[in-house]
């Protein structure tokens, strides 16, 4: 969120609290640079932003995004975008803005971005650096969080006339020089259209191509490995409805888990069929079934999902232990599976039926979790099983 600018303040004022910008939220973007609701002062920041940004699609950190001006502009040129603001008020904004995009919203503090290993090709930044406390120090945990080759696209300047406010060019030009491999800098007081009026103050952006060695190195890949248990009784399947885990809550699914740190992924299975269903199954009575990689919709990340057969009666018999998080089990004919399921657990099982054994699920941007029976279909076959590749059933 970009911090106040006033065209001629009195001497600097404190950086605002998270409360102040909480009552902010309603009214924030109805300044023509906040809002970006004049078509023509968004066509000029799309424009600038294109600029700043990659040209292929890569990954951009908006850190202080307020209520996702810049990120949604950002999304529409195809990059995904994860953003970071102290208010929750401008965040669900944000999130409205931004509903059916590649974009994540995280509440958190912009100058300590809450984000550990994962690393970013951009880290874009609006009238926010000058009202942090140790600008250098932030600079170089913003540059920490840079994959190789990343760029830092910095939106400053100096506000007022009789007592200014802000970073001048200089000034950040020596604060950016020791991350800097390459600095460009992008005049824009002389663009009103960008601000909705004529300014005669300093504003400008800098694009800083961070130096080898500045940058951490982009980690390696990881997926979430989760498990499912396909129970069967018969030509039925055993299925859980979901509740109170924040995620698909009342859809059905195959009971199902993830594996935790140093566990495998049967070790996983029994250990979650214990938890949930009080089966006390052993390594002979389950089999691997199907391996699907899948994704939610977006921002998700994708996960590598085993799906595990066994047969009723092993075990015990099945009951729920986990009444917080599934509202209740019951049998279905695997051959008439219902429509209100997990989009991903239903193609999994219909490729089960099909005889597949390695699937992919991903979703697209603006599609449902729940299986929608007249929505294109995302399950993709990757062996000969069930009369050859290509789209599962």
């Amino acid at each position: 969120m970009s911090a106040p600018t006033p065209a001629d303040p009195a001497p600097p004022p404190p950086v605002p609290s998270a409360a102040y910008w909480e009552a902010a939220a309603a009214t924030y973007d109805t300044e023509p640079d906040h809002g970006l609701r004049d078509p023509a002062v968004r066509a000029a920041w799309a424009a600038r932003l294109r600029s700043w940004l990659p040209a292929e699609p890569s990954e951009v950190l908006d850190l202080g995004c307020g209520t996702g001006s810049l990120a949604l502009l950002a999304a529409e040129q195809g990059h995904r975008v994860t953003g970071v603001d102290r208010s929750p008020a401008m965040l669900a904004r944000a999130r409205t803005k931004l509903a059916g995009r590649s974009a994540r919203f995280v509440v958190g503090d912009a100058g300590r971005p809450p984000f550990g290993r994962r690393r970013f090709d951009v880290v874009l930044v609006r009238h926010v650096l000058w009202a942090l406390s140790d600008p250098a120090a932030v600079l170089r945990r913003w540059a920490g969080l840079l994959a190789p080759g990343g760029r830092l696209v910095l939106v400053e300047g100096r506000w007022g006339e009789s007592a200014p406010v802000g970073l001048s060019v200089a000034e950040l030009t020596a604060l950016t020089g020791p991350l800097a491999a390459r600095t460009e800098l992008d005049p824009l007081s002389a663009d009103p259209t960008l601000w909705g009026r004529e300014v005669r103050d300093e504003r400008y952006a800098m694009v800083v191509r961070v130096a080898a060695g500045r940058a951490a190195p982009r980690p390696r890949h990881t997926e979430i490995v989760d498990v499912h248990l396909v129970l069967r009784r018969g030509d039925e399947v055993l299925l859980a409805r979901r509740a109170g885990t924040g995620y698909a809550d009342g859809l059905l699914n195959c009971p199902s888990g993830h594996a935790e740190d140093g566990e495998d992924v049967r070790a996983a299975l029994l250990r979650e069929a214990a938890e949930e269903l009080g089966l006390r199954l052993a390594p002979e009575d389950v089999r691997v079934a199907l391996v699907m990689q899948h994704c939610a919709p977006p921002p998700a990340r994708p996960r590598i999902g085993w799906f595990f057969e066994a047969a009723y009666g092993a075990g015990g018999e099945p009951h729920n232990r986990e009444p917080d998080k599934c509202a209740g089990l019951a049998w279905y004919p695997l051959d008439a599976l219902p429509d209100d399921m997990v989009a991903y657990c239903r193609a999994g099982l219909e490729g089960l039926r099909a005889g597949h054994r390695f699937l992919l699920h991903w979703h697209r941007p603006g599609d449902a979790v729940a299986h929608d029976p007249a929505g294109p279909g995302r399950a993709v076959a990757l062996d000969g099983g069930g009369g050859g590749g290509g789209a599962a059933p």
